[in-house]
């Protein structure tokens, strides 16, 4: 029976590390740390890590188990010291992995699982220590929130409906709305919705944020909508539009360049009134014929 005086469990870059200090009843061989990833990305690599402390004693044996199925045993004293048994869902890379860590290579979601480290010294005592810890593998979205719904434009007392769809992903994202670089208000959010599809039961988020435009949403005529989605701490993206609020009316052309007086108002006559131009009265064309010829008749 195993008696612990202190367990203690801390979160450090996405992995859960169990540190046990020390062992009550005299037991000198310890189990110092287990770290196992909480979350692994699906198609890369996972480290799983086991460290002890022999305290004089001598290595038996080192094994791991998922779930309660043993899956790789390192024993010092055999040729070769490493033995690997079948199991869905999990491929060591052999090459990597030792008596203080085993390294699965191209996790799958059949890699999620309770993973456990046992540790046993040599005889006579054949003293053993293990501890355990759970590791989820996560399929990322291969794209980032979508916005769908919004207008290029809004005014004052419009109503915003605009919908925040993930990628597909496993477990689903988590989506979260801003408002020009601020958390939206819970009431302005619809949701999630949560759709499961596919044979691998892939799942896609549907955040919807429904508010009323006032001034204030307006930051130098604009307003930012950003919507954000994450699972753990491996995977951020986000997806933002930016929308027009109201414009002034701009000045015309004309407006713009001085104001045209029309033909015949009194501004034109009193530029005519001080003009040093001489007009002749407008005479027919044909009474001026006339008097051509006459006069060259008399001569």
């Amino acid at each position: 029976m195993r008696c612990y005086e202190d367990l203690r469990v801390s979160y450090w870059r996405g992995i859960d590390v169990w540190s046990v200090p020390s062992l009550i009843g005299g037991m000198s061989l310890r189990l110092v740390e287990l770290r196992i990833p909480s979350h692994a990305v699906r198609n890369q690599s996972a480290r799983l890590e086991c460290h002890f402390d022999l305290d004089g004693e001598t290595l038996y044996s080192v094994k791991w188990y998922k779930d309660g199925n043993e899956f790789y045993r390192f024993v010092p004293r055999n040729m070769p010291p490493v033995q690997v048994f079948q199991l869905n869902g999990v491929t060591v890379d052999l090459h990597n992995s030792t008596e203080n860590q085993v390294v699965l290579s191209s996790v799958q979601l059949t890699t999620t699982g309770v993973y456990r480290c046992e540790v046993s010294g040599e005889a006579p005592s054949f003293q053993t220590v293990t501890e355990h810890g759970h590791m989820m593998v996560v399929a990322l979205p291969e794209e980032g929130p979508r916005i769908t719904g919004g207008k290029p434009r809004y005014q004052t007392g419009d109503t915003v409906r605009v919908n925040c769809t993930s990628g597909r992903s496993k477990p689903a994202a988590l989506l979260n709305w801003f408002i020009n670089g601020e958390q939206a208000d819970p009431s302005f959010l619809h949701g999630p919705e949560t759709i499961i599809t596919g044979r691998e039961g892939l799942e896609t988020s549907i955040l919807g944020l429904e508010f009323v435009v006032k001034q204030k949403h307006f930051r130098r005529g604009d307003m930012k909508l950003k919507c954000s989605a994450t699972i753990a701490t491996i995977y951020w993206r986000s997806n933002e539009e930016s929308v027009e609020g109201e414009r002034p009316p701009r000045a015309s052309v004309l407006e713009s360049r001085g104001t045209v007086a029309p033909a015949g108002s009194r501004a034109d006559r009193v530029q005519a009134a001080g003009s040093h131009t001489t007009i002749l009265p407008r005479v027919p064309i044909l009474a001026l014929c006339s008097f051509v010829v006459m006069a060259l008749s008399l001569r």
